[in-house]
């Protein structure tokens, strides 16, 4: 198998397969992180460790996920200059995102770890859990930059349709945080922080490994030190594309961060509950996110070489093989989320809650298969702007006005807030659909 997969050429299923799999495998190996986490501060630690964990954890992945989008715009315009087959070009974005994405880090880094107590208290963060919250988000924040450098260097390899060099460096990065975590948080008992401090460590060991591979892997670009500057166009190229995506992120993520709140308001069992639940959706959400990224590479590329309707071919595929699988995963959640939650603790009453949640969840499996195939669609046209009002205003018209409005039922539960994700997924799938159609009648896509 090649490791660079030409995405303008041959069978559409097959050049998505063998691109996704190993966006699927990583996807999974990097939520793997956090989930380890929860398990062994379920193991050695309380409820108190649990929700701080969780809660910690979901900020930091709140912030992991705009960093990713924010470098979608490096995979876009990297893979419009592949696909269009101009080397010289794709290395001067590749440049361009290496020097813009280190000051973003540096920036980070200071902005979070001043506001680590700030986000904790607006988190609602129940009083058992809030020195240990604040903690975990500052040892995290530390090391912000490394995670950076590691999606960074993976969007840049997407970009040129390398998905196995990425899975490669998270494997490493899994391996070293589960060690990580069972020596600090098993025998040292350093509970959330060593979680967190062993995070960091895996993101750092596989940022090393990364450079090290790349020096060795020619890239079927022309990059050298020369390039490693900002180009005035590539930055303007990569932020129109990749603003819009983060800012519907960050929406998406903090409309996720008040439901965390609203179900920290509930008590501390519910929270944990719902801490629990997060990581398991966590896993049940990699196959739609495996999706959209394909389908940004795939028609990235596709449209650079002048191949529209090749791209939404691409398209529809994603969507048929997504919902087909999502099936299964939408099964597991209604079925077995009490299983899956008893993985994580053994607290009777925290696994009913985070069932409960994963009920009423499940049907976004099915659902979002379609709505990231189609944001994977937009993202890769280069017409991200729709991207963005879909998510901001799923965000808070609709998601967190349904959670606020079930929360303070008589009978709420958490089956409830679970239930108002899912129907926000259906008002941005209509809504996307109804931006297709109009660009296409426009030509526009």
């Amino acid at each position: 198998m090649d490791k660079e997969i030409s995405f303008t050429e041959g069978p559409v299923f097959s050049s998505l397969v063998r691109f996704a799999l190993p966006v699927f495998g990583a996807l999974i190996l990097q939520a793997a992180y956090g989930a380890v986490d929860l398990l062994v501060v379920g193991w050695f630690g309380s409820a108190a460790s649990i929700a701080a964990v969780g809660t910690g954890s979901a900020f930091m992945q709140m912030v992991t996920f705009v960093i990713t989008s924010l470098a979608m715009g490096s995979t876009v315009v990297i893979g419009h200059h592949v696909g269009a087959k101009d080397k010289d070009m794709a290395g001067s974005a590749v440049g361009t995102s290496m020097i813009l994405f280190l000051i973003i880090g540096i920036v980070l880094t200071v902005v979070l770890e001043l506001s680590a107590d700030a986000v904790a208290s607006l988190m609602r963060v129940p009083e058992a859990s809030h020195d240990m919250a604040v903690g975990y988000i500052r040892i995290c924040s530390a090391g912000i930059i490394v995670i950076i450098a590691y999606n960074v260097i993976s969007s840049i390899l997407r970009g040129v349709g390398d998905a196995n060099l990425p899975l490669l460096f998270v494997a490493v990065a899994c391996v070293v945080n589960m060690i990580g975590d069972f020596l600090l948080v098993g025998y040292f008992k350093m509970d959330a922080s060593g979680a967190a401090y062993a995070t960091v460590a895996a993101q750092g060991v596989s940022v090393i490994v990364s450079l090290f591979a790349l020096k060795k892997r020619k890239l079927d670009i022309a990059f050298d030190r020369k390039k490693l500057r900002l180009d005035k166009i590539g930055i303007k190229r990569i932020l129109s594309v990749g603003v819009p995506i983060a800012l519907q992120e960050t929406m998406v993520q903090i409309s996720f961060l008040v439901l965390n709140s609203i179900v920290n308001g509930m008590g501390l069992m519910p929270s944990a509950g719902y801490g629990v639940a997060q990581k398991i959706v966590s896993f049940i959400m990699l196959l739609p996110s495996s999706l959209m990224q394909s389908v940004s590479a795939f028609s990235a590329q596709n449209i650079g070489a002048g191949l529209r309707e090749r791209a939404k071919k691409g398209l529809k595929t994603a969507i048929a093989c997504g919902c087909s699988l999502g099936t299964l995963f939408f099964l597991l959640g209604f079925f077995l989320g009490g299983a899956m939650s008893s993985l994580f603790t053994s607290d009777k009453e925290v696994i009913d809650q985070s069932a409960l949640f994963l009920k009423g969840f499940s049907p976004e499996c099915i659902l979002t298969c379609v709505l990231f195939s189609l944001i994977g669609f937009f993202n890769g046209s280069g017409r991200s702007v729709p991207v963005m009002v879909q998510g901001m205003g799923s965000a808070f018209l609709i998601r967190i006005p349904l959670a606020l409005i079930f929360s303070r039922l008589e009978d709420s539960s958490l089956f409830l807030i679970g239930l108002a994700t899912p129907v926000t997924t259906v008002c941005g799938i209509v809504f996307l659909i109804c931006c297709f159609i109009r660009y296409k009648r426009l030509k526009m896509i």
